[in-house]
């Protein structure tokens, strides 16, 4: 804290600790977001102090523009802060900026106009092989009655044995199982249509469901239910996973959408091309499929390397 003392004005000091202080007391933010407000407004003075060639004061503060902001975090990114780091510094100063704008002594829409850095996608660790297959089976599953947990197996199966979305999953109908098809016509996200195909355990799942279920199943009419006959909602089936990782000893990324993950991861293992995968799942582009499954750029040469008859 001394080399603030030094680079800021004191009553700029004052404002920052008086705000400091209404979090902690008035909001009641943890012990580590504050440490890390305090962290990232210290960087940011300092950076403010070397980037006017001046101490820091308030009235500094009241004309900042968003380029000044932009400038920090380029600063900040160039030190090797990530996209993360980044938004919750972004965060903190706007925080900071807004306690001033109440008071009168600075206006915060400068920091309002800068958009906060892209956050990396975060996905959900794939399932190992036994661990897929415990959550799909019907024999593990926790429902009281014997047609919900034939739903629930149903349901789970799809996502890893043909990788759909869990949305996709519940907006198939009887009509799409009829004749034992070998492939299910899946309308994806933008309306996209692609074929994915049906393995023999997910006919026979969805089978043994239907033979159970209490309810009258219209052609057209949604094919997996409630236990009120209503359509099965998402939360439902994310209950149901939730319940299973407790009772399987699996992680919190043990997700319904973590099983089309391991869908994918699991092909690929497999020696499935990665323009195939991108099909199966729905992808518009390789490079979506690319970072879904994790697989990096020498992972992808190996596979060029070996497929392409140029190669």
């Amino acid at each position: 804290m001394d080399d603030l003392l030094v680079i800021a004005d004191p009553a700029l000091m004052a404002e920052r600790q008086g705000w400091l202080a209404a979090l902690a007391g008035e909001r009641r933010l943890s012990a580590h977001t504050l440490d890390a407000y305090e962290r990232d407004t210290r960087q940011f003075l300092t950076f403010l102090t070397g980037h006017l060639a001046s101490p820091a004061r308030l009235k500094d503060i009241g004309a900042l523009r968003p380029a000044d902001l932009r400038a920090f975090l380029a600063a900040r990114r160039r030190d090797g802060a990530g996209a993360r780091t980044l938004g919750r510094g972004l965060a903190g100063l706007r925080s900071f900026l807004r306690h001033l704008e109440r008071k009168g002594l600075a206006n915060a829409a400068g920091a309002a106009a800068v958009r906060s850095p892209k956050q990396p996608k975060s996905l959900p660790k794939p399932l190992s092989d036994r661990q897929a297959i415990a959550v799909v089976d019907a024999g593990e599953q926790l429902a009281e009655e014997t047609w919900v947990r034939a739903r629930n197996a149903a349901v789970l199966t799809l996502l890893y044995g043909c990788g759909l979305r869990i949305s996709e999953a519940l907006s198939l109908t009887p009509a799409d199982f009829a004749g034992a098809p070998a492939s299910l016509r899946i309308s994806g996200k933008g309306g996209k249509t692609r074929i994915v195909p049906l393995i023999a355990p997910a006919r026979a799942g969805v089978e043994d469901y239907v033979k159970l279920c209490p309810f009258a199943l219209a052609d057209d009419g949604p094919l997996f239910r409630g236990a009120r006959g209503g359509p099965l909602l998402p939360a439902i089936v994310q209950r149901e996973m939730q319940k299973l990782r407790g009772a399987l000893g699996l992680p919190d990324s043990a997700t319904p959408h973590a099983l089309r993950h391991s869908f994918a991861t699991h092909l690929l293992a497999g020696g499935g091309d990665l323009r195939t995968i991108q099909e199966l799942l729905g992808h518009a582009s390789l490079s979506t499929t690319q970072v879904y499954t994790g697989v990096d750029s020498a992972r992808l040469l190996e596979i060029y390397d070996r497929a392409h008859p140029r190669a």
